[in-house]
């Protein structure tokens, strides 16, 4: 097929739902990311959390965000995309301006009248309800608003455009901390995913095709629900695939302290966590076209080993250069893996079921997310604060790292997940 030709398919492959979709969710991962690079310092240095509590709360963050996709994407099939969409749109709204005003007058009779660590705790979930309906709902639309020989293509698309908006979110963070303050960090974001809702409300259409099913209703959604959390192979698949996110989620976790405590506590964070999504909107598509050969389930596994080797870098040398090396390795592996995960397990839904099966796609998210909040807050305080090698942060994160490459390659080895989505691999 000659390269206009292949153009064609992609011009006339996609409809309207599928870039409205994604272009708001560009703008939603702007206001996830810029709130997510600023959380860990402003809950330490701002509301004065220690550090174990601080990696936990962060964790916590983006934990329950990723955690309620699971049920967000069986709601998302019940209520539709326009309608899931919109609500989300409002709720993310409201969630990040309230997560910015923790420190304003207003809201101190409710910081004295409970912990504040319980407060706290209950402003990061609210973001969570939103995002749940956003994900599988943006994922969703990708699947029904493309053509099949285009699909895998729409996946690398969404997964640069959510990477051009966590590339900006840390930038726009950066510059409105220093212009302005930490708390208006978040007041930005709200603005952000307003203007989403009323972008849904005028551009956005239901996604339909021939053969489409009536939305189930509550009880086919629960049984739905039911189906998957039920199938063993599959939640054993995202078990193990949660650990990559452990890894992860140290850029955002453990990387902030660690560079404000040990490498240049006048270091501009915000602007140092962009690495990681800007390389990603440089290189996606050409890492994803020199791997488009290798099979979806040994992409995935690559990706892990090379996302968890890169965090050696920055143990082998406490400079913002190793930081930013280890972030660009880290997207290396994320380019290698991420997009084929998303299109290995859309294949594995059947009709009528991809918001639900989507839902659970970012369930391991959530899970890496709260596990490694856990485990960053402790590690960064343990190396850190009590033994005084910070250094050994980074072997820690990486050891995660090895060990979950090592329980993917057995996985492939004795359930043979190749077999169960042969599509996924034939299609490449």
């Amino acid at each position: 097929m000659s390269f206009s030709q292949r153009w064609q398919e992609i011009c006339e492959g996609f409809e309207r739902p599928f870039w409205v979709a994604n272009i708001t969710e560009l703008f939603e991962r702007l206001s996830y990311y810029a709130a997510f690079a600023s959380l860990a310092n402003y809950l330490r240095d701002a509301l004065n959390f220690p550090t174990q509590q601080t990696g936990t709360l962060t964790g916590l963050f983006g934990g329950m965000v990723w955690f309620l996709a699971a049920f967000g994407g069986a709601l998302a099939d019940r209520l539709g995309f326009r309608r899931a969409l919109s609500l989300a749109y409002l709720i993310l709204g409201a969630s990040y301006f309230l997560l910015g005003s923790l420190t304003s007058p207003w809201i101190a009779p409710a910081r004295n009248a409970v912990p504040l660590i319980w407060l706290v705790g209950f402003v990061l979930i609210l973001p969570a309800l939103g995002v749940a309906l956003v994900k599988p709902s943006v994922v969703g639309t990708t699947a029904r608003a493309s053509t099949e020989n285009v699909r895998s293509i729409g996946y690398s698309i969404y997964y640069t455009l959510v990477n051009i908006g966590g590339a900006a979110g840390p930038f726009v963070a950066s510059y409105v901390h220093r212009h302005m303050s930490v708390e208006n960090v978040f007041r930005v974001a709200a603005l952000s995913v307003l203007l989403m809702f009323f972008a849904v409300l005028f551009f956005f259409e239901e996604p339909k095709k021939s053969g489409d099913q009536p939305p189930p209703d509550l009880a086919q959604a629960a049984r739905n629900f039911w189906t998957v959390l039920t199938n063993p192979k599959f939640m054993l698949f995202l078990l193990i695939y949660s650990g990559y996110w452990i890894v992860f989620w140290q850029e955002f976790i453990a990387l902030p302290l660690y560079i404000k405590d040990y490498i240049d506590p006048n270091a501009d964070v915000e602007l140092i966590l962009a690495t990681d999504a800007a390389a990603v909107i440089a290189f996606q598509i050409i890492v994803s076209n020199l791997t488009r050969k290798i099979s979806p389930f040994r992409s995935i596994t690559l990706g892990i080993l090379v996302s968890s080797l890169g965090w050696l870098i920055v143990a082998s040398k406490a400079a913002i250069w190793a930081a930013v090396a280890s972030l660009v390795v880290v997207a290396l592996g994320e380019m290698i893996q991420s997009p084929r995960y998303y299109e290995y397990v859309s294949r594995l839904a059947p009709a009528g079921q991809q918001g639900t099966y989507m839902g659970f796609a970012f369930l391991p998210i959530g899970i890496g997310s709260l596990i490694g909040g856990w485990f960053g807050g402790r590690v960064v305080h343990h190396f850190g604060e009590v033994a005084g090698r910070p250094h050994q942060i980074w072997w820690a994160v990486c050891g995660v790292g090895l060990l979950t490459t090592l329980l993917m390659w057995a996985y492939d080895r004795i359930v043979k997940p190749e077999a169960a989505a042969g599509k996924a691999s034939s299609s490449n």
